[in-house]
């Protein structure tokens, strides 16, 4: 390598680093803050901060974020934390770095943003209760400690990445499918695995493990945009103890067009992930 193109090699990435750093140095905090709310609107989404701010190099934090729609709060996070990484900007690649807490939880990850998308996360002492989602929008009452790890690259077919879950201590109550109540339960162990490839959605293996009954769930879907438009395709297969029949007999009565045999039952599940039904 000459000298000329050494400069350049060395050069170039650091002006680039250097108008950043500027850039955010000059503009003011709620023009940040206003990008983000109209970047969130455009989405469908609200999107709320408090103790928003500037953190060096070149990130911005905020003391409280609040994602929500039309039906409420969806996510509520805090000590969030957002930077541009400086080392895949000097190889050409816009990747960011996020850290951030739900309830007494954390999340973390990146994202690509040039030519090559994606997105990793990392979930752990999460409390399912914490995220207020499942109360507002899926309007039931769940519980648990979660554990989780994603990544997802985009590409020309769609994408591929995979999503790993695990959730201890769950607690699942209230949950509908279209207007069908499925019955509550506790479950000590739920484990999840998801493969995306190319678009399509695959539950490799998703079960859940508890007192009285056991639940295994099945199918996949082609991701929509937006994702909530995904067509599912789905199968849950129930297996009740009778001591748990017997305790929720009513909504198994509901259920009984779904009977496979004495003991089991194997529920179709379609609509789409917004508005899931039988």
């Amino acid at each position: 390598m000459n000298r000329r193109a050494l400069y350049l090699a060395c050069g170039v990435p650091a002006a680039v680093v250097l108008f950043l750093l500027l850039t955010l140095l000059f503009t003011p905090n709620h023009a940040i803050k206003g990008v983000l709310v109209r970047a969130a609107e455009n989405a469908g989404y609200t999107l709320e901060c408090t103790g928003f701010g500037k953190s060096f190099p070149l990130g911005v934090k905020a003391d409280k974020v609040e994602l929500g729609s039309e039906k409420g709060a969806l996510l509520k996070l805090n000590r969030v934390k957002v930077r541009l990484e400086l080392l895949p900007l000097l190889t050409g690649k816009v990747r960011v770095a996020y850290r951030c807490g739900i309830g007494a939880g954390e999340a973390l990850g990146e994202l690509d943003l040039g030519k090559t998308k994606g997105w990793s996360m990392q979930c752990r002492g999460v409390r399912l209760e914490d995220i207020p989602f499942f109360s507002t929008v899926a309007e039931a009452k769940v519980g648990g400690e979660l554990k989780l790890s994603g990544k997802m690259e985009a590409n020309k077919g769609g994408g591929t990445g995979d999503l790993q879950l695990e959730v201890r201590a769950a607690e699942v109550a209230g949950v509908k499918i279209g207007s069908m109540p499925l019955p509550d339960a506790a479950y000590r162990e739920v484990r999840g695995v998801l493969k995306i490839d190319k678009g399509r959605a695959v539950l490799k293996s998703f079960t859940l493990n508890g007192d009285g009954i056991y639940v295994r769930l099945s199918g996949d879907t082609v991701l929509g945009n937006p994702v909530g438009a995904s067509p599912l395709n789905l199968t849950m297969e129930m297996m009740p103890k009778p001591s748990f029949l017997e305790r929720q007999k009513f909504v198994f009565l509901l259920l009984t067009k779904y009977q496979s045999s004495p003991g089991a039952f194997k529920i179709p599940i379609g609509g789409t992930l917004a508005h899931p039904s039988l």
